[in-house]
């Protein structure tokens, strides 16, 4: 089989973001992780910040309650509401995912998160990968590249679950469930020889 795409998800701390990284380099392909940020900044006509504070959170009951309570109000008083005019979690996964079907019909791309495993798991030409880490292993690992102060264990917790229900509230589908993937890795081992073992799954090259 040839593929076409690459995604990547994986655990907070398990360095599957650098392992996409280097795969992209060795096969030559486009990157879209930290990238996808520009790019919807750039459809949306957006400033980056914004567009960051909704990269992959949860869309919380609250938000879409008082996102429906503007849209209420607006009506009962005869206004249309503009919904073009508001960027929210929903408008960041409208673009994320137009976004990723457009990086999946130009080829040739590896792409990080953003659901785009459960977006292109019908598509025969992507391979889906899931890294992950032990949990102290990762702990270890995000001790020196968080800000100082951080707590480490916290932020894997936090972030791990943002994700998990990223997906499911998104799609409906379990993160971690191993049959919206090709491979599930463990990084603990180390990254390049992760990376190498993904690059080998997918294209026989080593």
């Amino acid at each position: 089989m040839g593929y076409r795409v690459l995604t990547v998800n994986r655990e907070f701390g398990s360095g599957g973001g650098r392992i996409a990284q280097s795969v992209a380099k060795w096969l030559g392909w486009k990157l879209l992780d930290r990238e996808m940020i520009e790019a919807i900044a750039k459809a949306a006509n957006m400033d980056p910040k914004v567009v960051k504070k909704y990269d992959e959170p949860v869309h919380s009951w609250l938000g879409r309650i008082n996102h429906q309570a503007m849209r209420s109000a607006s009506l009962a008083v005869g206004h249309q509401f503009e919904e073009d005019t508001v960027f929210n979690a929903n408008s960041m996964a409208d673009f994320s995912r137009r976004i990723v079907e457009d990086a999946y019909a130009k080829g040739n791309c590896v792409i990080v998160g953003r659901g785009a495993q459960c977006i292109l798991q019908h598509k025969t030409d992507a391979y889906h990968a899931f890294v992950y880490a032990p949990f102290l292993e990762r702990v270890k690992r995000l001790q020196g590249r968080l800000e100082k102060g951080a707590n480490a264990e916290q932020r894997i917790r936090t972030t791990d679950q943002e994700r998990a229900e990223y997906v499911m509230q998104r799609f409906g589908k379990n993160w971690n469930n191993p049959h919206l993937y090709n491979l599930m890795i463990s990084s603990s081992e180390n990254e390049g020889s992760t990376a190498r073992v993904i690059l080998y799954a997918m294209t026989g090259q080593l």
